[in-house]
């Protein structure tokens, strides 16, 4: 496998564009971009399977033979089993399953690219890295416009509430919208920072560099994700919204900048 590096690579792409659109259809129940996301699920599906068909008649070697085939294998049974639950009430599943499938696949990948030749395989690996930092990197993005709009939203709201500086209203966009804004970029930023951390773990994996599960900055990234997943959690089951979800935001933040510019510094392996 991995001989058409770049095939791998298009299925990943497309792959995590699946998976961030089942995220958003689990948080915002909207069915085109289910639809969207299963039809990109389809590809990726196809292109498993044209894999191992390869593999199977083709080459003539059942791809369970090796930890990284009986992986890829373990993969396509994965996305199987979801497509088929994704014609069931049950849409939920999809995602959980998929995550982990995807996990599952890029791991796969990235053993085989070890068995290949030096300049092959240290290409992948790097490009695992370079993707896992910029995922990572735009997440951080969405959580900072998040945070803004929610500092927005607390000084409207303080303003209004005092009855001050009425003259400054006009320059800020309604509550409603500036705590709704501020949702949706979280959406976006939670899924990008879940699969940059599934990358980020297959690379440390792969990569032969030395790698601590409590190392602090290990530690925080995961504990990150944590905080903004209770962040849907708390707007999504419990209801909260306004102005103490965007206090909790603030604090999120205050916590991202600790786990970008300390936890960075004290760390045995990140920059």
């Amino acid at each position: 496998m991995l001989e058409s590096k770049w095939l791998y690579e298009i299925m990943l792409v497309i792959y995590s564009l699946s998976l961030i659109g089942y995220f958003f259809d689990f948080i915002k129940k909207n069915w085109k971009v289910n639809r969207i996301s299963f039809s990109l699920l389809c590809i990726v599906w196809a292109m498993q399977t044209a894999i191992l068909y390869n593999q199977t008649f083709i080459i003539k070697s059942f791809p369970i033979l090796s930890l990284n085939e009986g992986l890829f294998f373990y993969a396509w049974i994965l996305l199987t089993f979801s497509l088929i639950i994704n014609l069931f009430p049950i849409h939920f599943i999809v995602l959980f399953v998929n995550v982990f499938s995807f996990f599952i696949l890029i791991l796969s990948i990235t053993i085989n690219a070890q068995h290949l030749s030096y300049e092959i395989g240290a290409e992948f690996v790097h490009e695992i890295l370079v993707t896992h930092i910029t995922l990572a990197i735009v997440s951080y993005g969405f959580f900072t416009i998040s945070f803004i709009l929610a500092v927005l939203y607390l000084l409207q709201y303080q303003l209004l509430k005092s009855k001050k500086g009425f003259k400054w209203l006009w320059r800020f966009t309604e509550l409603r919208k500036l705590d709704t804004y501020s949702y949706g970029a979280i959406i976006m930023g939670v899924p990008l920072l879940l699969i940059g951390l599934i990358l980020g773990i297959v690379w440390a994996h792969v990569s032969g560099d030395p790698f601590y599960w409590f190392d602090l900055k290990t530690l925080g990234s995961i504990f990150l994700f944590v905080v903004y997943s209770v962040y849907l959690l708390l707007r999504l089951v419990f209801g909260y919204s306004g102005k103490p979800i965007s206090i909790y935001n603030t604090a999120a933040f205050l916590f991202l900048l600790v786990n970008l510019l300390l936890f960075s510094q004290l760390s045995n392996f990140h920059f």
